[in-house]
């Protein structure tokens, strides 16, 4: 601070006024504050802010399942306990600008390090942090455009996997129906569904359909893949949350209809047939996340890894249902 009291030319009060964001500082002021913050990459210490004001700005929530419907952060929490760590998450709802400031909050307050589920194709602003010293690993998804560990499930090879395993089973009229493919990990696979119809000779034609995992549009994707003179037989599900939403439209047909689920869950037992599915690891995925994270902690230095995880297929009966027309 004294150094952006220094460059801005004022008084390190008037740096302390801006950076609490104090409304009596003259906006020629905050403007002259805010430039030299910028141009010395500044970084408030959250951590001393909070010993000076007595308060944290953080609060606990002992609830019973923060992690139940996600499996990644449940397989981190429990890596986290075995080493004696503690893992306080925040959830960014698949918005970039809240996942931005949740992990700059996180920065300010000088966290041992940081598992990040990436949302966005920007992540410039971590930059800085990075050079500073920050440990970050990401899981499920890479940060695009920085060089930092991360552990990714082998995306391509489940939906290969599944698009073979129907084929075995007499179909050819496959239907994907994935996440937005903004996301790295519906791209992925959606690229692979596309390279598995291209590989047998197929078309994609009403076969493909990839968006928001909202109700109506998963009821508009089953209906024309279902629709025409050559209706799809078989259809795999970019995620768990997607293999509910299409078993919810498809109702009584679903037992006419294979059906392959990227993601196990829980629910997958509970169907009749139960549901087929390509499991991650998610247990490899959290203990190899927090092995790379207190490697990067105790050595800022050492090589970036980057780990992709086998998946499985689960056979349990609605992606073995053989073509009904």
């Amino acid at each position: 601070m004294v150094d952006v009291a220094r460059e801005a030319g004022v008084a390190l009060r008037t740096v302390s006024r801006v950076v609490n964001q104090d409304s009596t500082v003259g906006p020629e002021l905050v403007q002259r504050v805010r430039t030299a913050i910028a141009v010395l990459g500044y970084r408030p210490d959250e951590r001393a802010r909070h010993l000076r004001l007595g308060v944290t700005g953080t609060l606990g929530a002992a609830v019973r399942q923060l992690s139940h419907v996600n499996p990644v952060l449940r397989a981190v929490e429990r890596a986290a306990r075995a080493a004696d760590l503690m893992v306080l998450a925040a959830s960014t709802e698949d918005d970039e600008t809240l996942e931005r400031h949740v992990v700059e909050s996180m920065c300010r307050r000088r966290f041992d390090g940081i598992v990040l589920e990436p949302i966005g194709d920007d992540h410039g602003y971590l930059v800085p942090e990075l050079e500073a010293g920050l440990s970050l690993v990401a899981v499920d998804r890479p940060v695009l455009g920085l060089d930092v560990d991360c552990v990714l499930s082998d995306n391509r090879s489940g939906i290969e996997t599944a698009y073979r395993h129907l084929v075995r089973h007499g179909h050819d009229r496959i239907a994907y129906i994935g996440d937005d493919e903004r996301i790295y990990t519906a791209r992925e696979r959606a690229m692979a569904f596309r390279e598995c119809v291209a590989a047998h000779g197929g078309a994609l034609g009403t076969m493909l359909h990839t968006g928001q995992v909202e109700s109506g549009r998963i009821r508009e994707a089953v209906r024309a893949a279902l629709a025409g003179p050559a209706p799809a037989t078989a259809i795999v599900t970019g995620n768990a949350q997607l293999s509910v939403e299409v078993l919810r439209q498809l109702g009584t047909d679903a037992v006419d209809v294979a059906l392959i689920g990227f993601d196990d869950s829980e629910l997958a037992t509970l169907l009749r047939p139960d549901l087929t599915v390509i499991a991650q690891d998610t247990d490899a995925i959290g203990s190899t996340a927090i092995e790379m994270l207190r490697a990067r902690i105790a050595d800022p230095a050492t090589e970036v890894r980057k780990v992709t995880v086998p998946v499985e297929l689960i056979v349990r009966g609605s992606g073995e249902v053989p073509p009904a027309f």
